[in-house]
């Protein structure tokens, strides 16, 4: 693993602790103390990290004491995914249902049900955590925030382990060779990665950004996430708080284009702007030429679910996301429905499970919502009666991935 990767995903871990919403549900399910004390765990950890991954190659104690922590850290990563998976379904179940529906849902005894549960796998990999901790018989330093430090952790939030990107090795060498592409002769060039909602395309944008051969090709790595707002001088203070990790001073643009040039001048860049949705020519020809001071080779690369966007910024032809294969739809779907990602052991179980991924329609977001649901549910019936829903709503047409993630919050049970 690249070093400073174990200390991304402890960051991680602590951001996603600190939301709002999971502090608010960790108090309703009666597990805040545990959700704090796990908190306080990591950062104990967190803050010896990078000394350890320094100090690995002469000292195999430490080395095999970072094994055991990346598996821990893991696993504690995949408990607070599916932690906040249910804060999601709970959100959009008290904005979908009927008042009465939510009063049951939101039962006393529902609550305690899964409060206990979480509460468990919750303590159970704290102390698993703690013990690692205590097992640090070797004089690691903690680390200040320097630079390099900071580096790291504005980049957590892109890592994406590979065995968690099921289906896209192709889409990923494909994009990397164009972005390394030598014959292509523009200054900046951009490359759109388009796909309809919950295809996966900022996780495959995560994927080639994270890359070694990325790493090795581009002198500086940029990470903006657009959405609804395309104001170019936004996206600029965006590019610079990336890149020195700490926002400008509210500047007039073309002191903010000089601090970008003085940033990127003579370097090869590589600038990822997430989920775009402009489709203004001037808007792309301006943002481009405030990116002129890079070197030759410089690329950005765009995700978006509209083609018109692609057609207007594209300079690279657009490459287009495919939906996942059976095959890979049920490797996905056993990641998160199944224990360990195992093939079920029961032959009904899988042939019920077959039968969901398939109505799925290959859309990773479906599947990791529908699978982290039935991964509660052991039953046969249970199953069954999943299988037996309409699944028409799943329909992708207008771009809109809420219908999916509704149908699995509408089947979650009212006792």
């Amino acid at each position: 693993m690249a070093e400073g990767a174990l200390f991304n995903v402890a960051e991680g871990i602590i951001g996603q602790l600190g939301k709002l919403a999971l502090k608010e549900l960790g108090l309703l399910w009666g597990v805040k103390e545990e959700l704090q004390k796990l908190v306080d765990t990591v950062s104990t950890i967190k803050a010896v990290i990078l000394d350890a991954e320094e100090q690995q190659a002469q000292n195999h104690t430490i080395k095999n004491w970072l094994g055991r922590l990346k598996d821990a850290l893991f696993e504690a990563d995949d408990l607070l995914d599916d932690f906040s998976t249910e804060v999601l379904r709970r959100e959009v179940v008290t904005r979908n249902k009927k008042a009465k529906e939510v009063r049951i849902f939101f039962s006393k005894l529902n609550q305690l049900a899964y409060g206990h549960k979480m509460g468990h796998k919750i303590k159970a990999i704290r102390e698993r955590l703690d013990a690692i901790a205590a097992d640090r018989k070797f004089h690691l330093e903690e680390r200040p925030r320097e630079t390099q430090v900071s580096n790291r952790v504005r980049e957590s939030h892109h890592f994406v382990r590979a065995e968690d990107v099921i289906g896209r090795e192709v889409d990923k060498k494909v994009i990397i060779d164009r972005l390394m592409d030598p014959k292509i002769e523009e200054n900046v060039s951009v490359l759109p990665i388009v796909g309809i909602g919950g295809l996966g395309k900022t996780t495959l944008a995560q994927f080639v950004f994270n890359a070694e051969e990325i790493k090795n090709h581009f002198e500086k790595k940029l990470w903006v996430c657009v959405s609804d707002d395309f104001d170019v001088k936004i996206i600029v203070e965006k590019i610079l708080e990336y890149a020195k990790g700490k926002k400008p001073e509210k500047l007039e643009m073309s002191t903010l284009i000089n601090l970008l040039h003085k940033e990127i001048d003579g370097k090869r860049c590589i600038l990822v702007l997430d989920d775009v949705w402009n489709d203004d020519a001037e808007k792309w020809d301006k943002l481009k030429g405030s990116l002129l001071g890079g070197a030759r080779g410089s690329r950005i690369l765009v995700t978006t679910r509209e083609e018109k966007v692609a057609k207007i910024s594209k300079t690279i032809e657009p490459h287009f996301l495919r939906c996942l294969n059976e095959e890979e739809s049920w490797s996905l779907f056993k990641q998160k429905a199944l224990e360990k990602g195992q093939e079920p052991k029961n032959l009904r179980i899988k042939e019920i499970g077959m039968e969901i991924v398939r109505k799925c329609k290959g859309i990773p977001l479906a599947i990791k919502t529908i699978g982290s649901l039935l991964c509660f549910k052991n039953s046969e019936y249970e199953w069954m009666s999943f299988m037996n829903r309409d699944f028409s709503k799943l329909d992708q047409k207008e771009n809109d991935i809420l219908p999916t993630l509704k149908l699995s919050y509408d089947h979650l049970p009212s006792h």
